[in-house]
């Protein structure tokens, strides 16, 4: 699938007075290798995404957090992103 502009990430916390450091959260069932493409989030500088955020990928799917990307660039050209390779996160809990 691709990036859909009427589904975008969501502010969940913001850094005031600071640049990066905000929270979003990010509904999708997208594949990790798609979402971390350079460019998958294509109106990030309208929506207010700074370098140093961090984005978490909800699966939409199964409701749990798969992923969480800090946003490593802005490309001014286009008000596109690029998002680290990122992290999986699971619900494994071995204690």
């Amino acid at each position: 699938m691709a990036y859909a502009t009427s589904n975008p990430p969501v502010l969940v916390t913001q850094a005031v007075g600071k640049n990066g450091g905000s929270f979003w959260l990010y509904d999708d069932a997208d594949a990790a290798t798609a979402v971390r493409a350079s460019g998958y989030i294509t109106n990030g500088q309208d929506l207010g995404i700074k370098i140093g955020d961090i984005i978490d990928q909800i699966d939409s799917a199964g409701g749990t957090v798969a992923h969480r990307y800090m946003v490593v660039s802005l490309h001014a050209s286009d008000g596109s992103v690029d998002l680290s390779d990122g992290t999986a996160l699971s619900k494994t809990d071995t204690d």
